[in-house]
This record gives structure tokens, sequence and C-alpha cells, in this order.
């Protein structure tokens, strides 16, 4: 009965993590972008280079929601032999909107640049976003130079489009701002289910149904150009939940997500 109840409090509980993790700054003699950095969480030694994720936590260009949506992921990930690489992004930007995606493509070139000292294999570096974050993430995906792209991607919850119909436009304010809010040249841009091509690289998106902050119709427009342009693609959308639940316990489907997100890692041959 001891061991029944440990294997259980394992399932439910978080990851927990013994290593100190000092943030590294990606603009140091920037004081603009002074808040900019990365924690790197990597996994145990191995012999080979490991797979790597950048992941952007949520938080409508407002906040950075580091720890569900951020540190837990990270440490997930490193607990099963990827590093995880949390970004805190420049937010509240309200116009200067190449921000946060220079802070992304920036967060991917130091991944590349310490690979060799982090022991990560640079052809398996992917991106994690929820919400907001998943909109960076998207946009890492189909707009930044070819070099800095992930090679593959998952959206929990991901604002999509700038479609006024179904995005979230808290999000939509907060990088724009209110004089380029209404600009079609940008709102196409970062209307994501737009921009995607060839290069756009395998995604995984998870999400609910009864998402009342971010609408569904965001990952569903985004995994039906997926499908359009032939680039592998999954969804998972969950009955309940809500928004923002990113590797929170106490979600509902706390553990069917981690296994279906195993499983996609596993069948695309990212995860061992």
């Amino acid at each position: 009965m001891k061991h029944i109840f440990s294997f259980l409090l394992l399932l439910i509980t978080p990851v927990l993590w013994g290593q100190d993790v000092e943030p590294i700054k990606l603009w140091p003699n920037n004081p603009k972008a002074d808040v900019v950095e990365v924690e790197v969480y990597l996994p145990e030694k191995s012999d080979k280079p490991t797979p790597a994720v950048l992941i952007c936590p949520g938080g409508a260009y407002w906040i950075v929601a580091m720890n569900y949506e951020g540190r837990d992921v990270a440490k997930w990930f490193a607990s099963n032999g990827m590093a995880g690489i949390v970004l805190r992004y420049r937010t509240l930007v309200k116009g200067d909107h190449s921000y946060p995606l220079d802070d992304a493509e920036k967060a991917m070139s130091l991944i590349k640049e310490k690979a060799t000292e982090w022991n990560i294999d640079t052809n398996n570096i992917g991106v994690i976003g929820s919400s907001a974050g998943g909109h960076l993430a998207a946009s890492l995906c189909n707009l930044a130079k070819d070099e800095n792209r992930p090679n593959f991607a998952i959206l929990y919850y991901p604002v999509i489009s700038f479609d006024n119909e179904i995005t979230h436009m808290g999000s939509k304010k907060n990088l724009l701002g209110d004089k380029l809010i209404n600009n079609k040249e940008l709102v196409d841009r970062y209307s994501l289910e737009k921009q995607i091509n060839d290069k756009t690289p395998k995604t995984l998106l998870l999400l609910s149904e009864n998402d009342d902050v971010v609408s569904p119709l965001n990952s569903i427009r985004y995994y039906t150009a997926l499908k359009a342009h032939n680039i592998p693609a999954s969804l998972y959308m969950f009955p309940t939940g809500g928004h923002g639940w990113g590797f929170n316990y106490k979600f509902e489907y706390y553990q069917e997500m981690k296994d279906l997100l195993r499983k996609w890692l596993v069948h695309m041959d990212i995860m061992k």
C-alpha cells in the first residue's frame, strides 16, 4: 500500500527541482531590455546530445506567467531527458511589436551557441508557448529567420489570429498598441494562420473546449492551415479546463495531458 501511495503522489504532484537555476540576461548591454532573460533546466548528463525546448509562458503580452506555463514545464521536460529553457520576454510593448520576437530569436540563437556546453542536439530544438506565449511561439515558427526557427512546436491554448472575430483583444492591444491595432498589414502579419509556409514545423495543439478567454477557433484555424500545407499536426481538445492550466497539477486532465504530450514526442521521434 505504501508503494502504491508513493506512485499516486508522484502522478498528482508537480516535479520537484533541487538545482539552483540562475537567469541569463539576453541583452546585458541594453537597459531597455534588462528584463529579458532565460532560465535553463538541464536533464541528467547523457552520452548523446539531448533535445531541447524554448518555453514561452503566456500573460497576454502584459506579464510572463513563469510558473505553471514556464518553470514547471521546463522541470517536466528536464526530468524526461530534454533541456527546458524558459524565456522571460518583453511585454506591454504597445507598438514596439518586434521586441518579443526579437527576444525569442535571441534565445534560440543562444541555445545553439551553448549547444556543446549544454549538450543539446541542434537538430532537435522545439518551442512551447501558452496563450499569448503561444502566439509568440507560433511567430517564431513562421516569422523568424530560418536559422532561428524551431524543429517542432507545442502550443497550449494559443492566441493565433488577430482577426477581431476570434482574437484575444488584450494580447493584440498589448503587442500592437492603440495606434497600430487596426493596421491591416500588421494584423495580417500577426494572424499566424495566414503565415504558415513549407518551413513551419510539426505542431501539437492542446486546449479546452470551454476556454472562454482565448477562443478555441484560434487553434482550429491554425490546425486547418497546417494540414492544408501538409505539415504534421495534432490537436487535442479537452472538454473542460478553461484557460491557463499549463502544468498546473490541479487541471482535471493533468495526467492525460502529460501522457498525450509524451506519446506525441515519442511518435515524432523527439523523445526516446
